[in-house]
């Protein structure tokens, strides 16, 4: 049972409620921010290393505002930043001095601009798979074959299209399971989750074109400098037809104080088609501190 691995919360950000799952007990705090695909949680990003993680950490994985999760649908008009507002008043509000910190995808951009916004308060910073890092960092975009399944099945609310969007982001078929279908579907169920995400979308679309505004997204000189500040480790899935390997080469390249870790087997969603790999990475990562 669910109950038996994370224990489900809410609490208030600002004007509204984020939902979170959290587990573990007593051990240091790890934050863990899932990524952007359409009706996406904490739980159906990680709902397979979050208990392993727990074993070692206090594990606090919330739901991002936008129209992801449980956590309440509110506009999210200055896109990604809107979710980086949302961490600042969740850790605020649990009294989080120092923590580590995990993001995938959306979820890595978001923790690294939190780091470079609260150096003193992360401990460690752990980067897995992102395109959003990679424009961020002034590289070409790179569309494959995971970008236009996503595209293909929209916010389409079969359990078909819910199955072909996460294959889009996991690599093996034996961890697309009726359980992480069922997570997906019970958020992309919820009334007013299309609207809500389609309107973050294209706030972020506006937060990264816009003259003005992608000043705040840019990180080509934030990131290495707070790579430096932090110690970081970055992980990519071999596989990734989402957010091209070919970026992550690049970024090894522009992060010199950044060890890689190439996932074997794994697509964009390294945790969930390599959940006991990743979580002895992470770990024997975070316990060096």
């Amino acid at each position: 049972m669910a109950e038996e691995r994370w224990r489900s919360r809410w609490v208030r950000t600002g004007s509204f409620r984020t939902h979170y799952v959290e587990a573990g007990g007593d051990g240091p705090v790890l934050v863990q921010l899932h990524g952007g695909g359409y009706a996406q949680s904490a739980v159906s990003a990680n709902h397979t290393i979050i208990p392993i993680l727990g074993e070692h950490f206090r594990v606090l994985a919330p739901d991002a505002v936008g129209g992801y999760g449980f956590t309440d649908l509110v506009p999210a008009s200055r896109g990604l930043q809107s979710r980086v507002d949302q961490l600042e008043d969740f850790v605020d509000t649990l009294c989080l001095d120092r923590f580590s910190i995990m993001g995938n995808s959306m979820g890595a951009w978001q923790a690294a601009r939190y780091a470079i916004l609260h150096p003193e308060r992360i401990e460690r910073m752990v980067l897995v798979g992102s395109g959003s890092i990679a424009v961020a960092m002034g590289l070409e975009r790179i569309r494959l074959a995971g970008n236009e399944i996503a595209d293909s099945y929209g916010q389409g609310g079969t359990r078909e299209d819910m199955r072909m969007r996460i294959k889009a982001i996991i690599h093996r078929d034996e961890a697309i399971t009726d359980e992480v279908i069922d997570q997906r579907l019970a958020v992309a169920n919820r009334p007013g989750v299309p609207e809500v995400n389609k309107a973050f979308q294209e706030a972020n679309q506006r937060f990264q074109n816009d003259p003005l505004l992608k000043i705040g997204y840019d990180m080509r000189e934030t990131l290495p400098w707070v790579t430096e500040l932090i110690p970081t480790i970055f992980l990519w899935g071999e596989q990734d037809h989402f957010a091209s390997p070919e970026y992550g080469k690049q970024l090894e390249k522009m992060l010199p104080h950044v060890p890689f870790h190439w996932i074997p087997n794994a697509g964009h969603q390294v945790q969930s088609d390599q959940p006991d790999l990743v979580a002895g990475i992470v770990t024997k990562f975070l316990q060096e501190g």
